[in-house]
């Protein structure tokens, strides 16, 4: 149990709260207590009753990982059970009756009489009936005791904000919670512009559900703006439009306009709380998930300052030191890794968002496979368009190779998640299309590899393209086995993974923030 806590590094949060007023010190604690409701929530959704596991947990090594892991399995090992005990995790976690087939909700969707909406719904969980029939129970009916008292703490916040779109959104929020109905606090948050303080709270993203990728987990971010990093990035979100249109696809897989509200921010995190702290943390923000919002207004992109260094310090710098090429380690920087994480989020808007028979959005077409191929097409996207904008002289570091051999070292990083990571999917199918493009290779005789830099811009344009066209064609079974063939931990690979392991190297940070 040692040897598995030491895959977490110990970081505290710490941020600069010198610029904030009294009263905005004042809303911090209300905005954690509602944020800590999220993560009473997410326990229930990813496994069920906390407090009766911990209690059969005596060893407190065994306790603590069951509090980082959100439950008996682990999530940096594919989710295979760490307690004597347990069987493997059901892939729909708790959203689902753990006796449910695919084929027995599918049967029910095509029974229901709103054509399966209620059962498809991103916020509702799937229970049975007496009669053992499959329903759909919506999540501020099943948790109404808890988020009533998370409603409560968000309005009086929001008495005590100074900014009115941040005291709007948090109003909207509340209510939000207690109606299932997010669409208006998302636009409200689309609308904030002049906010120091923000909390994202609420069921958000749906890793959890890797049964059908329909069920949207709770989580909650208490974040801190630096207004100054802000301004310095807001010229690249008035290029989403020029951006959109010089994607490597045909026209019709870019037809959609991104919304002109998108923004991007730089943030230092106070708090994390659910599915956001759930085994590997993330380091940046790219929402409302919400199509028809992103459409309208577009999307905010916020970059968590303190969380991306404190990996680039404790994991992907010592990474580098042992599988990066002696002559090409000196590219690794952090403010190229900063960039790759904000052009993964701005790509996260760009593309289709319906397919192009205009049936579903693209989540719902490609279903569980949604989440690896999204966030592999954000990660190779972000870097065609950082060549773009370098080569117009848009970005401080011109030379493409510290870019792409950061990226090199972070697919490195980012596979040590496992396989029940959609992250972690999209770095192993990105690592085996790079590999036979010939873009990266090993030198076997001292153990490391290099990017050659003409392949990597080739074999970047070629995958972001095919991940494009799978999206706008919706066609689950090419998705999945497009997924099944690439997806998959390449020999070499897993050996320098070992090597990793070996060398004690952390997988990810776990936060010091009470």
């Amino acid at each position: 149990m040692k040897q598995r806590l030491n895959k977490y590094a110990v970081v505290r949060l710490e941020a600069d709260l010198s610029g904030l007023t009294e009263r905005e010190r004042q809303m911090i604690p209300l905005l954690k207590n509602a944020a800590r409701v999220m993560d009473e929530l997410f326990w229930l959704q990813a496994y069920g009753d906390k407090l009766t596991l911990l209690a059969k947990v005596r060893d407190p090594d065994a306790r603590r990982y069951v509090e980082i892991n959100y439950g008996p399995w682990d999530r940096l090992e594919g989710n295979v059970p760490f307690l004597d005990g347990f069987s493997p995790k059901p892939p729909g976690a708790n959203f689902y009756p753990p006796d449910m087939t695919k084929e027995e909700f599918e049967a029910a969707v095509k029974k229901a009489p709103d054509g399966g909406r209620a059962l498809q719904s991103l916020y509702t969980l799937v229970r049975r009936d007496a009669a053992g029939a499959l329903i759909a129970q919506p999540y501020h009916q099943a948790y109404g005791l808890l988020l009533e008292v998370a409603a409560r703490n968000l309005r009086e916040a929001a008495r005590l904000a100074e900014d009115a779109g941040l005291r709007r959104y948090l109003e909207l929020r509340a209510e939000a919670l207690l109606t299932d109905k997010y669409q208006p606090s998302d636009l409200a948050w689309m609308d904030m512009k002049t906010n120091r303080l923000d909390i994202v709270i609420g069921p958000i993203e749906t890793y959890e559900d890797r049964l059908f990728g329909y069920k949207a987990a709770y989580e909650a971010f208490v974040l801190v703006k630096d207004k100054e990093w802000s301004r310095r990035l807001a010229r690249y979100a008035a290029m989403l439009g020029e951006l959109q249109r010089g994607l490597p696809v045909p026209d019709a897989y870019k037809r959609e306009t991104p919304g002109t509200a998108s923004d991007l921010n730089v943030y230092d995190a106070l708090y994390y709380a659910g599915d956001c702290n759930a085994g590997s943390k993330t380091i940046a923000i790219n929402l409302p998930n919400d199509e028809e919002v992103q459409l309208r207004k577009g999307t905010r992109r916020l970059q968590l300052r303190n969380a991306m260094r404190a990996k680039f310090d404790k994991i992907l710098v010592p990474i580098a030191d042992r599988l990066i090429a002696a002559d090409q380690r000196p590219r690794v920087h952090f403010d190229a890794f900063f960039a790759n994480v904000l052009f993964h989020e701005v790509a996260h808007g760009l593309g289709i968002k319906r397919t192009l028979d205009g049936k579903l959005t693209v989540r719902e077409a490609l279903k569980d496979t949604y989440s690896a191929l999204e966030e592999c097409k954000a990660d190779v996207l972000g870097l065609y368009i950082i060549g773009r904008l370098a080569a117009r002289g848009e970005l401080e570091r011109t030379d493409l190779l510290d870019y792409y051999v950061t990226y090199l070292a972070g697919i490195f990083r980012s596979v040590r998640f496992g396989a029940s990571s959609a992250h972690g999917i999209a770095n192993l199918i990105a690592f085996h299309h790079l590999i036979r493009a010939q873009a990266i290779a090993r030198d076997d005789r001292v153990g490391a590899w290099r990017v050659d830099v003409g392949r990597m811009q080739g074999a970047i344009a070629d995958l972001a393209g095919r991940l494009l066209r799978l999206q706008g064609d919706g066609d689950y079974q090419a998705a999945a086995g497009f997924v099944k063939e690439t997806g998959i931990l390449a020999p070499e690979l897993e050996a320098d993974l070992e090597r990793l392991g070996g060398a004690s190297i952390p997988v990810d940070v776990v936060f010091e923030q009470d």
